[in-house]
């Protein structure tokens, strides 16, 4: 499928994200190993949720749709999970992997996960050097899916420091320790993301080297109610939208605003952007609140170290905030985004070169000298929702109409994005 976006003269009206897919994955999973029946209100239908509820289904889990919007999952236990018939399909979906592969090393039968063509590519390497070391036995296939897990007769507890910062990997090893005989303590240098701890109440203590995060056998979820606020990640488009366009107003209701997660925010506000925050609560232990952006002119900021974590996923829609901004922006220490459902900096660099940005590209990242009109330009997706989304907000401001070749692939995240976008305007 392909989308045409042409320029806009300007943006207005309000946006329902959908629910943020970190914490959907995790509330779900959590759900199912948990006593009693939980409640989830504003599941996301996107494939990437939908493919963890597959998940959990075929390994016994009741799942069922309750009015509202709400899905109700009868909790197992962390014992309760029945052996699979077949390979659990993981999709697209990296979080569903990374963090079921840490449940089911604590499983008393076999199982093997397998995903997409695209996930199939990706590296599982940074979860299998720690559950080897806590005695799990997985075979990965040149260091790719399929992953084949075979159970051990128990798991160890390990003391774990990430070599880099990852909310996946962190998450696998936490939950991994649920059944290891030992406390299991993942050390972590550079925050990242930390809807597990949150989640779960698990112990955590700050130290000189970082956060230490412990988990051990004696967690035991219960059911819950809760409602999911909606996807920062999927607000970040709306939010350059409208401060790029000139003359826009966006309001986005809502939005879960973890600091672990907004780095965007901060970024965008230090190169100029108008954005205001109201209506602060707390959902679920997390921190939500509505976000208004109004049109602003941009000017070039310099990221790297630890402000990366926080916006990890968020480096292709700021490489066009960037792209219109003034001066050079400089983003440095995102190399992970090499190994995402696709190479996000070279596709972030070509398809801006296509749009007659100047960017340069980095191992590690890219510099984008803001300032020069952007043209319209046929630009490939490269099977990435982020990128097939980011790169129609930079249609927006090109001279012309533009084209994103595999835009259907928007729907991983976000379902309802092209028809969300179209309404703005």
């Amino acid at each position: 499928m392909a989308q045409s976006v042409a320029a806009a003269a300007g943006l207005r009206g309000s946006v329902m994200l959908p629910a943020d897919k970190s914490i959907a994955h995790r509330a779900a999973m959590f759900a199912a190993i948990s006593t009693g029946c939980s409640t989830i209100g504003n599941f996301p239908e996107s494939a990437d949720p939908q493919s963890t509820l597959s998940c959990l289904r075929q390994l016994g889990v009741q799942i069922s749709t309750a009015p509202g919007g709400k899905i109700e999952i009868e909790g197992v236990g962390k014992g309760g999970f029945q052996c699979p018939a077949m390979p659990l399909d993981c999709g697209n979906s990296g979080t569903t992997m990374r963090l079921l592969s840490g449940l089911m090393v604590g499983m008393p039968f076999a199982t093997t996960l397998i995903g997409d063509a695209s996930l199939s590519r990706r590296p599982m390497r940074r979860i299998g050097h720690p559950l080897r070391a806590m005695g799990a036995n997985l075979e990965l296939t040149d260091g790719c899916p399929p992953i084949r897990i075979t159970p051990v007769p128990h798991l160890r507890g390990i003391t774990y420091t990430l070599p880099v910062p990852s909310a996946q990997v962190k998450s696998c090893v936490l939950l991994a320790g649920l059944w290891a005989k030992e406390n299991t303590v993942v050390i972590e240098p550079v925050p990242s993301r930390d809807h597990t701890e949150r989640m779960l109440s698990l112990p955590i203590v700050h130290r000189r080297d970082g956060r230490h995060i412990s988990s051990s056998r004696r967690v035991s979820p219960a059911g819950h109610t809760y409602s999911l606020p909606a996807d920062f990640s999927a607000a970040a488009f709306f939010l350059v939208a409208a401060s790029i366009v000139g003359g826009s107003t966006i309001v986005l209701p809502g939005v879960g605003l973890n600091p672990t997660r907004t780095g965007l925010l901060d970024a965008l506000r230090t190169m100029g952007a108008d954005i205001d925050i109201a209506e602060r609560r707390t959902s679920g232990g997390e921190p939500v609140g509505q976000l208004t952006v109004r049109s602003a002119p941009l000017r070039s900021i310099q990221v790297a170290g630890s402000q990366i974590p926080g916006l990890i996923d968020e480096v292709p829609i700021l490489a066009v905030a960037a792209a219109c901004a003034e001066g050079r922006t400089l983003i440095r220490g995102a190399e992970e985004l090499r190994v995402k459902e696709c190479d996000r900096i070279h596709a972030t660099v070509h398809n801006l070169r296509l749009m007659g940005a100047e960017v340069e590209e980095f191992d590690d990242g890219m510099a984008i000298t803001g300032g020069r009109p952007l043209r319209a330009a046929v630009m490939d997706s490269f099977h990435d929702h982020r990128i097939a989304m980011a790169m129609a907000i930079a249609g927006l401001v090109a001279s012309g109409t533009s084209t994103i070749r595999g835009s259907d692939i928007a729907s991983v995240s976000f379902p309802g994005f092209w028809d969300a976008l179209a309404a703005l305007r």
